[in-house]
Protein backbone atom coordinates (compact mmCIF):
# COMPACT_ATOMS: atom_id res chain seq x y z
CA UNK A 1 0.00 0.00 0.00
CA UNK A 2 1.09 3.56 -0.70
CA UNK A 3 2.12 5.81 2.18
CA UNK A 4 -0.85 8.12 1.64
CA UNK A 5 -3.23 5.15 1.77
CA UNK A 6 -1.68 3.95 5.03
CA UNK A 7 -1.85 7.48 6.45
CA UNK A 8 -5.55 7.82 5.57
CA UNK A 9 -6.37 4.38 7.02
CA UNK A 10 -4.60 5.21 10.29
CA UNK A 11 -6.48 8.52 10.51
CA UNK A 12 -9.78 6.74 9.88
CA UNK A 13 -9.03 4.15 12.58
CA UNK A 14 -8.13 6.93 15.04
CA UNK A 15 -11.26 8.88 14.12
CA UNK A 16 -13.42 5.78 14.60
CA UNK A 17 -11.75 5.03 17.93
CA UNK A 18 -12.22 8.62 19.13
CA UNK A 19 -15.87 8.64 18.05
CA UNK A 20 -16.64 5.38 19.87
CA UNK A 21 -15.01 6.81 22.99
CA UNK A 22 -16.71 10.22 23.03
CA UNK A 23 -20.14 9.52 21.52
CA UNK A 24 -23.00 10.10 24.01
CA UNK A 25 -20.49 10.42 26.86
CA UNK A 26 -23.01 12.39 28.94
CA UNK A 27 -25.28 9.33 29.19
CA UNK A 28 -23.05 6.28 28.73
CA UNK A 29 -21.92 4.80 31.03
CA UNK A 30 -25.22 5.49 32.81
CA UNK A 31 -23.85 7.20 35.89
CA UNK A 32 -20.67 8.45 37.51
CA UNK A 33 -19.21 5.81 39.81
CA UNK A 34 -18.03 7.17 43.20
CA UNK A 35 -14.40 6.22 42.45
CA UNK A 36 -14.60 8.47 39.38
CA UNK A 37 -16.31 11.22 41.32
CA UNK A 38 -13.68 11.34 44.06
CA UNK A 39 -11.12 11.96 41.30
CA UNK A 40 -13.35 14.81 40.15
CA UNK A 41 -13.66 16.13 43.69
CA UNK A 42 -9.89 16.31 44.12
CA UNK A 43 -9.54 17.84 40.65
CA UNK A 44 -12.01 20.61 41.55
CA UNK A 45 -10.04 21.36 44.70
CA UNK A 46 -6.77 21.36 42.75
CA UNK A 47 -7.75 23.84 40.07
CA UNK A 48 -9.83 26.07 42.37
CA UNK A 49 -7.12 26.33 45.05
CA UNK A 50 -4.06 25.76 42.88
CA UNK A 51 -3.08 22.80 45.09
CA UNK A 52 -1.92 20.23 42.56
CA UNK A 53 -0.61 17.15 44.35
CA UNK A 54 1.69 14.33 43.25
CA UNK A 55 -0.34 11.92 45.39
CA UNK A 56 -3.91 12.21 46.68
CA UNK A 57 -4.58 10.27 49.86
CA UNK A 58 -8.36 9.77 49.72
CA UNK A 59 -9.87 6.50 48.47
CA UNK A 60 -6.87 4.31 49.42
CA UNK A 61 -4.45 6.75 47.80
CA UNK A 62 -4.02 7.63 44.13
CA UNK A 63 -1.14 8.87 42.02
CA UNK A 64 -1.84 12.49 41.14
CA UNK A 65 -1.15 12.82 37.41
CA UNK A 66 -4.58 11.73 36.20
CA UNK A 67 -6.41 13.90 38.72
CA UNK A 68 -4.30 16.90 37.77
CA UNK A 69 -5.14 16.32 34.11
CA UNK A 70 -8.85 16.28 35.02
CA UNK A 71 -8.27 19.57 36.85
CA UNK A 72 -6.69 20.97 33.69
CA UNK A 73 -9.69 19.76 31.69
CA UNK A 74 -12.07 21.43 34.17
CA UNK A 75 -10.14 24.70 33.90
CA UNK A 76 -10.51 24.75 30.10
CA UNK A 77 -13.98 23.27 29.58
CA UNK A 78 -15.78 23.79 32.87
CA UNK A 79 -17.00 21.09 35.23
CA UNK A 80 -18.99 18.57 33.22
CA UNK A 81 -19.13 14.86 32.52
CA UNK A 82 -17.21 15.39 29.27
CA UNK A 83 -14.46 17.34 31.02
CA UNK A 84 -14.23 14.68 33.75
CA UNK A 85 -13.77 11.91 31.19
CA UNK A 86 -11.79 13.76 28.53
CA UNK A 87 -8.37 12.57 29.80
CA UNK A 88 -9.58 8.96 29.58
CA UNK A 89 -10.91 9.52 26.06
CA UNK A 90 -7.61 11.06 24.94
CA UNK A 91 -5.43 8.36 26.52
CA UNK A 92 -7.65 5.63 25.09
CA UNK A 93 -7.41 7.12 21.60
CA UNK A 94 -3.65 7.63 21.79
CA UNK A 95 -3.25 3.96 22.76
CA UNK A 96 -4.66 3.06 19.33
CA UNK A 97 -1.90 5.09 17.65
CA UNK A 98 0.71 3.52 19.93
CA UNK A 99 -0.43 0.00 19.02
CA UNK A 100 -0.16 0.85 15.33
CA UNK A 101 3.36 2.26 15.69
CA UNK A 102 4.67 -0.58 17.87
CA UNK A 103 3.07 -3.31 15.72
CA UNK A 104 4.58 -1.76 12.60
CA UNK A 105 7.99 -1.60 14.27
CA UNK A 106 7.80 -5.25 15.31
CA UNK A 107 6.08 -6.73 12.26
CA UNK A 108 4.53 -4.90 9.30
CA UNK A 109 1.99 -2.25 8.34
CA UNK A 110 -0.89 -4.62 7.59
CA UNK A 111 -0.62 -6.31 10.97
CA UNK A 112 -0.36 -2.85 12.57
CA UNK A 113 -3.56 -1.70 10.86
CA UNK A 114 -5.42 -4.83 11.97
CA UNK A 115 -4.19 -4.62 15.58
CA UNK A 116 -4.97 -0.91 15.94
CA UNK A 117 -8.44 -1.39 14.40
CA UNK A 118 -9.23 -4.23 16.80
CA UNK A 119 -8.22 -2.03 19.73
CA UNK A 120 -10.24 0.90 18.37
CA UNK A 121 -13.49 -1.11 18.30
CA UNK A 122 -12.89 -3.31 21.37
CA UNK A 123 -15.60 -3.18 24.06
CA UNK A 124 -12.88 -3.66 26.69
CA UNK A 125 -10.86 -0.70 25.42
CA UNK A 126 -13.86 1.54 24.70
CA UNK A 127 -15.29 0.96 28.17
CA UNK A 128 -12.24 2.02 30.15
CA UNK A 129 -11.66 4.95 27.79
CA UNK A 130 -15.04 6.31 28.94
CA UNK A 131 -14.53 5.89 32.71
CA UNK A 132 -12.49 8.39 34.73
CA UNK A 133 -10.07 5.82 36.18
CA UNK A 134 -6.34 6.57 36.21
CA UNK A 135 -5.55 3.02 35.03
CA UNK A 136 -6.37 4.03 31.43
CA UNK A 137 -3.03 5.88 31.24
CA UNK A 138 -0.98 2.71 31.75
CA UNK A 139 -1.42 0.97 28.36
CA UNK A 140 -0.75 4.20 26.47
CA UNK A 141 2.49 4.94 28.31
CA UNK A 142 3.70 1.34 28.05
CA UNK A 143 3.02 1.02 24.33
CA UNK A 144 4.73 4.31 23.44
CA UNK A 145 7.70 3.61 25.70
CA UNK A 146 8.19 0.18 24.12
CA UNK A 147 7.76 1.66 20.65
CA UNK A 148 10.61 4.11 21.18
CA UNK A 149 12.79 1.34 22.64
CA UNK A 150 12.41 -0.85 19.55
CA UNK A 151 12.65 2.14 17.25
CA UNK A 152 15.85 3.15 19.05
CA UNK A 153 17.30 -0.33 18.66
CA UNK A 154 16.80 0.07 14.91
CA UNK A 155 17.88 3.71 14.48
CA UNK A 156 20.47 3.83 17.30
CA UNK A 157 19.41 7.45 17.87
CA UNK A 158 19.87 8.67 21.43
CA UNK A 159 16.66 10.69 21.38
CA UNK A 160 14.54 7.59 20.80
CA UNK A 161 15.91 6.14 24.04
CA UNK A 162 15.51 9.49 25.79
CA UNK A 163 11.85 9.79 24.77
CA UNK A 164 11.16 6.13 25.58
CA UNK A 165 12.81 6.47 28.97
CA UNK A 166 10.97 9.69 29.84
CA UNK A 167 7.61 8.15 28.92
CA UNK A 168 8.42 4.99 30.88
CA UNK A 169 9.29 7.00 34.00
CA UNK A 170 5.97 8.84 33.82
CA UNK A 171 4.34 5.45 34.39
CA UNK A 172 5.05 5.62 38.12
CA UNK A 173 2.67 8.60 38.25
CA UNK A 174 -0.23 6.55 36.86
CA UNK A 175 -1.41 3.28 38.40
CA UNK A 176 -0.10 0.76 40.90
CA UNK A 177 0.17 -1.99 38.24
CA UNK A 178 3.00 -0.01 36.60
CA UNK A 179 5.32 -1.13 39.41
CA UNK A 180 5.64 -4.49 37.66
CA UNK A 181 6.68 -2.88 34.35
CA UNK A 182 10.42 -2.53 35.18
CA UNK A 183 10.56 -6.35 35.29
CA UNK A 184 9.59 -6.36 31.61
CA UNK A 185 12.69 -4.30 30.81
CA UNK A 186 14.96 -6.43 33.00
CA UNK A 187 13.84 -9.65 31.33
CA UNK A 188 13.98 -8.05 27.90
CA UNK A 189 17.59 -7.04 28.51
CA UNK A 190 18.39 -10.75 28.85
CA UNK A 191 16.82 -11.51 25.48
CA UNK A 192 18.45 -8.54 23.78
CA UNK A 193 21.80 -9.93 24.92
CA UNK A 194 20.82 -13.41 23.68
CA UNK A 195 19.54 -12.15 20.33
CA UNK A 196 22.23 -9.66 19.37
CA UNK A 197 25.98 -9.99 19.19
CA UNK A 198 27.83 -7.51 21.45
CA UNK A 199 24.56 -5.90 22.59
CA UNK A 200 25.93 -4.31 25.78
CA UNK A 201 29.05 -3.04 24.01
CA UNK A 202 26.97 -1.50 21.24
CA UNK A 203 24.09 -0.08 23.27
CA UNK A 204 25.38 0.65 26.80
CA UNK A 205 25.40 4.42 26.30
CA UNK A 206 21.86 4.37 24.93
CA UNK A 207 20.71 2.18 27.83
CA UNK A 208 22.13 4.75 30.26
CA UNK A 209 20.29 7.53 28.42
CA UNK A 210 17.04 5.55 28.76
CA UNK A 211 17.65 5.06 32.49
CA UNK A 212 18.60 8.71 33.02
CA UNK A 213 15.44 10.05 31.41
CA UNK A 214 13.31 7.45 33.21
CA UNK A 215 14.71 8.65 36.53
CA UNK A 216 14.16 12.30 35.58
CA UNK A 217 10.44 11.81 34.94
CA UNK A 218 9.96 9.38 37.85
CA UNK A 219 11.96 11.43 40.38
CA UNK A 220 9.11 13.60 41.75
CA UNK A 221 7.06 10.51 42.65
CA UNK A 222 10.11 8.62 43.91
CA UNK A 223 10.85 11.56 46.22
CA UNK A 224 7.23 11.57 47.36
CA UNK A 225 7.35 7.86 48.17
CA UNK A 226 10.65 8.36 50.01
CA UNK A 227 9.14 11.13 52.13
CA UNK A 228 5.88 9.20 52.63
CA UNK A 229 6.58 5.45 52.50
CA UNK A 230 3.03 4.82 53.69
CA UNK A 231 1.85 5.87 50.21
CA UNK A 232 3.43 2.71 48.82
CA UNK A 233 0.97 0.62 50.79
CA UNK A 234 -2.16 -0.40 48.97
CA UNK A 235 -5.31 -2.43 49.36
CA UNK A 236 -3.64 -5.17 47.28
CA UNK A 237 -2.07 -6.75 50.36
CA UNK A 238 -5.48 -7.55 51.84
CA UNK A 239 -6.64 -9.39 48.70
CA UNK A 240 -3.35 -11.05 47.76
CA UNK A 241 -3.37 -14.79 47.04
CA UNK A 242 -0.42 -15.01 49.47
CA UNK A 243 -2.53 -13.76 52.37
CA UNK A 244 -3.50 -16.71 54.64
CA UNK A 245 -6.91 -15.10 55.12
CA UNK A 246 -7.46 -15.25 51.37
CA UNK A 247 -5.87 -18.57 50.39
CA UNK A 248 -7.08 -20.51 53.48
CA UNK A 249 -3.67 -22.10 53.88
CA UNK A 250 -3.47 -23.24 50.26
CA UNK A 251 -1.48 -20.62 48.28
CA UNK A 252 -0.79 -23.01 45.38
CA UNK A 253 -4.48 -23.75 44.94
CA UNK A 254 -5.34 -20.05 45.20
CA UNK A 255 -2.70 -19.23 42.57
CA UNK A 256 -3.89 -21.89 40.12
CA UNK A 257 -7.50 -20.80 40.46
CA UNK A 258 -6.69 -17.11 40.07
CA UNK A 259 -4.31 -17.72 37.16
CA UNK A 260 -6.81 -19.87 35.25
CA UNK A 261 -9.60 -17.32 35.79
CA UNK A 262 -7.29 -14.60 34.49
CA UNK A 263 -6.60 -16.55 31.29
CA UNK A 264 -10.16 -17.58 30.41
CA UNK A 265 -11.52 -14.04 30.29
CA UNK A 266 -10.48 -13.51 26.67
CA UNK A 267 -12.33 -16.43 25.12
CA UNK A 268 -14.68 -18.06 27.60
CA UNK A 269 -15.95 -16.21 30.69
CA UNK A 270 -15.18 -12.53 31.19
CA UNK A 271 -15.21 -10.10 34.10
CA UNK A 272 -18.49 -10.50 35.99
CA UNK A 273 -18.55 -6.87 37.12
CA UNK A 274 -21.09 -4.96 35.01
CA UNK A 275 -18.92 -1.83 35.18
CA UNK A 276 -16.07 -3.68 33.47
CA UNK A 277 -17.77 -5.99 31.00
CA UNK A 278 -20.97 -7.26 29.42
CA UNK A 279 -21.17 -10.26 31.70
CA UNK A 280 -20.69 -13.18 31.37
CA UNK A 281 -19.27 -12.83 27.87
CA UNK A 282 -15.49 -12.91 27.26
CA UNK A 283 -13.56 -9.68 26.74
CA UNK A 284 -12.89 -10.48 23.09
CA UNK A 285 -15.50 -10.92 20.38
CA UNK A 286 -15.48 -14.47 18.93
CA UNK A 287 -13.30 -13.94 15.82
CA UNK A 288 -10.90 -11.60 17.62
CA UNK A 289 -10.64 -14.13 20.43
CA UNK A 290 -9.87 -16.88 17.95
CA UNK A 291 -7.18 -14.75 16.30
CA UNK A 292 -5.75 -13.96 19.74
CA UNK A 293 -5.46 -17.67 20.56
CA UNK A 294 -3.70 -18.34 17.25
CA UNK A 295 -1.37 -15.38 17.77
CA UNK A 296 -0.59 -16.43 21.32
CA UNK A 297 0.14 -20.06 20.37
CA UNK A 298 2.14 -18.92 17.32
CA UNK A 299 4.27 -16.68 19.57
CA UNK A 300 4.82 -19.44 22.12
CA UNK A 301 5.87 -21.93 19.45
CA UNK A 302 8.28 -19.52 17.78
CA UNK A 303 9.70 -18.36 21.10
CA UNK A 304 10.65 -21.85 22.26
CA UNK A 305 11.88 -22.88 18.82
CA UNK A 306 14.13 -19.81 18.53
CA UNK A 307 15.31 -20.11 22.14
CA UNK A 308 16.39 -23.73 21.60
CA UNK A 309 18.25 -22.73 18.43
CA UNK A 310 19.96 -19.91 20.29
CA UNK A 311 21.01 -22.01 23.29
CA UNK A 312 22.06 -25.18 21.50
CA UNK A 313 22.93 -24.08 17.97
CA UNK A 314 24.22 -20.60 18.84
CA UNK A 315 21.90 -19.15 16.22
CA UNK A 316 21.39 -15.40 16.53
CA UNK A 317 18.22 -13.64 15.39
CA UNK A 318 16.07 -10.68 16.36
CA UNK A 319 12.84 -12.69 16.12
CA UNK A 320 13.63 -14.27 19.49
CA UNK A 321 13.55 -10.91 21.27
CA UNK A 322 10.32 -10.00 19.48
CA UNK A 323 8.33 -13.03 20.63
CA UNK A 324 9.96 -12.98 24.06
CA UNK A 325 8.85 -9.37 24.44
CA UNK A 326 5.22 -10.12 23.61
CA UNK A 327 5.06 -13.06 26.02
CA UNK A 328 6.89 -11.27 28.83
CA UNK A 329 4.58 -8.27 28.51
CA UNK A 330 1.53 -10.53 28.45
CA UNK A 331 2.36 -12.58 31.54
CA UNK A 332 3.87 -9.83 33.69
CA UNK A 333 0.99 -7.42 33.10
CA UNK A 334 -1.38 -10.30 33.87
CA UNK A 335 0.22 -10.54 37.32
CA UNK A 336 -1.72 -7.65 38.96
CA UNK A 337 -4.81 -9.71 38.25
CA UNK A 338 -3.76 -13.27 39.08
CA UNK A 339 -1.82 -12.27 42.21
CA UNK A 340 -5.08 -11.08 43.74
CA UNK A 341 -8.08 -13.21 44.59
CA UNK A 342 -10.92 -10.71 44.46
CA UNK A 343 -13.30 -10.37 41.55
CA UNK A 344 -11.37 -12.44 39.00
CA UNK A 345 -11.52 -12.41 36.05
CA UNK A 346 -10.75 -8.69 36.41
CA UNK A 347 -10.55 -6.58 33.25
CA UNK A 348 -9.37 -3.44 35.06
CA UNK A 349 -6.37 -4.95 36.84
CA UNK A 350 -5.27 -6.50 33.53
CA UNK A 351 -5.49 -3.21 31.62
CA UNK A 352 -1.69 -2.99 31.27
CA UNK A 353 -1.79 -5.88 28.80
CA UNK A 354 -4.47 -4.31 26.60
CA UNK A 355 -2.06 -3.40 23.73
CA UNK A 356 -0.27 -6.75 23.64
CA UNK A 357 -3.55 -8.69 23.52
CA UNK A 358 -4.52 -6.89 20.32
CA UNK A 359 -1.04 -7.15 18.83
CA UNK A 360 -1.29 -10.92 19.35
CA UNK A 361 -4.77 -10.86 17.79
CA UNK A 362 -3.39 -8.97 14.80
CA UNK A 363 -0.60 -11.54 14.57
CA UNK A 364 -3.23 -14.28 14.40
CA UNK A 365 -5.03 -12.60 11.51
CA UNK A 366 -1.77 -11.78 9.71
CA UNK A 367 -0.56 -15.37 9.98
CA UNK A 368 -3.92 -16.56 8.63
CA UNK A 369 -3.49 -14.33 5.55
CA UNK A 370 0.16 -15.22 4.93
CA UNK A 371 -0.39 -18.99 5.16
CA UNK A 372 -2.81 -18.92 2.24
CA UNK A 373 -0.71 -17.63 -0.64
CA UNK A 374 -2.85 -19.23 -3.35
CA UNK A 375 -5.97 -17.41 -2.22
CA UNK A 376 -4.40 -14.40 -0.53
CA UNK A 377 -6.83 -11.90 -2.08
CA UNK A 378 -9.89 -13.93 -1.10
CA UNK A 379 -8.53 -14.44 2.42
CA UNK A 380 -7.80 -10.72 2.75
CA UNK A 381 -11.42 -9.95 1.78
CA UNK A 382 -12.64 -12.53 4.32
CA UNK A 383 -10.52 -10.92 7.05
CA UNK A 384 -11.87 -7.49 6.07
CA UNK A 385 -15.45 -8.76 6.39
CA UNK A 386 -14.62 -10.27 9.78
CA UNK A 387 -13.17 -6.95 10.94
CA UNK A 388 -16.28 -5.08 9.77
CA UNK A 389 -18.44 -7.59 11.63
CA UNK A 390 -16.30 -7.25 14.77
CA UNK A 391 -16.50 -3.46 14.66
CA UNK A 392 -20.27 -3.49 14.23
CA UNK A 393 -20.78 -6.15 16.89
CA UNK A 394 -18.62 -4.47 19.54
CA UNK A 395 -20.05 -1.00 18.89
CA UNK A 396 -23.67 -2.15 19.17
CA UNK A 397 -22.84 -4.34 22.15
CA UNK A 398 -21.44 -1.34 24.05
CA UNK A 399 -23.54 1.60 22.89
CA UNK A 400 -26.91 -0.15 22.71
CA UNK A 401 -27.15 -3.36 24.70
CA UNK A 402 -24.74 -2.67 27.57
CA UNK A 403 -25.56 1.04 27.80
CA UNK A 404 -29.28 0.30 28.28
CA UNK A 405 -28.95 -2.45 30.89
CA UNK A 406 -30.55 -1.53 34.25
CA UNK A 407 -27.90 -3.67 35.98
CA UNK A 408 -25.19 -1.51 34.42
CA UNK A 409 -26.98 1.62 35.66
CA UNK A 410 -27.16 0.12 39.14
CA UNK A 411 -23.46 -0.79 39.10
CA UNK A 412 -22.61 2.84 38.29
CA UNK A 413 -25.03 4.15 40.97
CA UNK A 414 -27.01 6.07 38.36
CA UNK A 415 -29.45 7.31 41.00
CA UNK A 416 -26.67 9.55 42.35
CA UNK A 417 -26.35 11.30 39.00
CA UNK A 418 -30.15 11.58 38.82
CA UNK A 419 -30.12 13.27 42.22
CA UNK A 420 -27.41 15.63 40.99
CA UNK A 421 -29.64 16.64 38.05
CA UNK A 422 -32.70 16.94 40.31
CA UNK A 423 -30.94 19.34 42.67
CA UNK A 424 -30.44 21.77 39.79
CA UNK A 425 -34.23 21.98 39.34
CA UNK A 426 -34.81 23.16 42.92
CA UNK A 427 -34.73 26.82 44.02
CA UNK A 428 -31.24 27.84 45.11
CA UNK A 429 -32.51 29.36 48.36
CA UNK A 430 -34.22 26.11 49.47
CA UNK A 431 -32.30 23.88 51.86
CA UNK A 432 -31.53 20.42 50.49
CA UNK A 433 -30.59 17.59 52.87
CA UNK A 434 -29.24 14.45 51.22
CA UNK A 435 -29.29 11.30 53.34
CA UNK A 436 -26.29 9.33 52.11
CA UNK A 437 -25.06 5.88 53.11
CA UNK A 438 -22.15 5.15 55.44
CA UNK A 439 -19.88 4.94 52.39
CA UNK A 440 -18.03 8.25 52.51
CA UNK A 441 -17.56 8.33 48.71
CA UNK A 442 -21.25 8.03 47.85
CA UNK A 443 -21.91 11.77 47.99
CA UNK A 444 -19.27 12.76 45.44
CA UNK A 445 -21.19 11.98 42.21
CA UNK A 446 -23.76 14.46 43.54
CA UNK A 447 -21.23 16.94 44.90
CA UNK A 448 -18.94 17.43 41.90
CA UNK A 449 -21.66 18.90 39.68
CA UNK A 450 -23.18 20.95 42.52
CA UNK A 451 -20.01 21.87 44.41
CA UNK A 452 -20.70 25.62 44.23
CA UNK A 453 -24.44 25.40 44.93
CA UNK A 454 -25.44 26.75 48.35
CA UNK A 455 -27.75 25.12 50.88
CA UNK A 456 -26.87 21.50 50.09
CA UNK A 457 -26.05 19.33 53.10
CA UNK A 458 -24.91 15.70 53.18
CA UNK A 459 -26.15 13.75 56.19
CA UNK A 460 -25.37 10.20 57.32
CA UNK A 461 -28.35 8.09 58.48
CA UNK A 462 -27.17 8.38 62.10
CA UNK A 463 -26.95 12.18 61.90
CA UNK A 464 -30.61 13.06 61.37
CA UNK A 465 -30.47 15.50 64.28
CA UNK A 466 -28.35 17.76 62.08
CA UNK A 467 -31.38 18.44 59.88
CA UNK A 468 -32.49 21.85 61.13
CA UNK A 469 -34.19 23.85 58.36
CA UNK A 470 -34.60 27.59 58.75
CA UNK A 471 -37.94 27.41 56.98
CA UNK A 472 -39.89 24.17 57.35
CA UNK A 473 -41.98 25.02 54.30
CA UNK A 474 -39.12 25.28 51.83
CA UNK A 475 -36.72 22.45 52.51
CA UNK A 476 -36.20 19.10 50.84
CA UNK A 477 -34.92 15.77 52.09
CA UNK A 478 -33.53 13.37 49.50
CA UNK A 479 -32.86 9.71 50.22
CA UNK A 480 -30.75 7.34 48.14
CA UNK A 481 -32.79 4.36 49.27
CA UNK A 482 -36.06 3.58 50.99
CA UNK A 483 -34.80 3.31 54.56
CA UNK A 484 -37.94 2.75 56.65
CA UNK A 485 -36.30 3.63 59.96
CA UNK A 486 -34.99 6.93 58.63
CA UNK A 487 -38.27 7.78 56.90
CA UNK A 488 -40.36 7.01 60.02
CA UNK A 489 -38.12 9.19 62.19
CA UNK A 490 -38.25 12.11 59.75
CA UNK A 491 -42.03 11.87 59.20
CA UNK A 492 -42.51 11.85 62.96
CA UNK A 493 -40.37 14.98 63.32
CA UNK A 494 -41.85 16.71 60.24
CA UNK A 495 -45.42 15.37 59.80
CA UNK A 496 -46.11 17.74 56.90
CA UNK A 497 -43.59 15.90 54.73
CA UNK A 498 -44.81 13.36 52.20
CA UNK A 499 -42.69 10.59 50.68
CA UNK A 500 -42.38 10.59 46.92
CA UNK A 501 -40.58 8.02 44.79
CA UNK A 502 -38.65 9.37 41.83
CA UNK A 503 -38.47 6.81 39.04
CA UNK A 504 -35.91 7.55 36.36
CA UNK A 505 -34.63 5.77 33.28
CA UNK A 506 -33.04 2.31 33.55
CA UNK A 507 -34.96 1.55 36.78
CA UNK A 508 -32.99 4.16 38.72
CA UNK A 509 -34.80 5.40 41.83
CA UNK A 510 -34.41 7.82 44.69
CA UNK A 511 -36.84 9.22 47.25
CA UNK A 512 -37.78 12.69 48.44
CA UNK A 513 -39.58 14.02 51.47
CA UNK A 514 -41.16 17.39 50.84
Amino acid sequence: MKKITIFILVLLILALGFFLRIYNIENTPPGIYPDEAVNGKDAIKAFKNGTYELFYTDNNGREGLFINLIALSFSFFGISILALKLPSIVFGTLTILGVYLLSKELFNKRLALISSFLLAISFWAINFSRIAFRAVMLPMLLVFSFYFIFRGLRTKKWWDFAIGGFIFGIGIHTYIAWRIAPLILILMLVFFILSRRNFIKEYWKLILIFLLFSIISALPMLATFYAHPEYLESRSASISIFSPEVNNGNPVGAFLRSFSLSLIKYNFVGDMNWRHNYRPYPLLEFFTGLAFLFGFIYSLRHFFSLLIKRLFKKSLGKNLEKYAFLLIWFFLMLAPEFLTAEGNPHALRAIGMLPVVFILSGLGFENFIQKRNKAKKSVAILVLLILIFAGTFESIKYHYFWANKPKVASSFDKNLQDISHYLKTLPTKDEKYIITSNNTLIKYPIYIFNYDSPNIYYIYPNELAKIAPKNINTFHIILLEKNKQVIDELEKKYPQLKLEEKNNSLESKFYILK
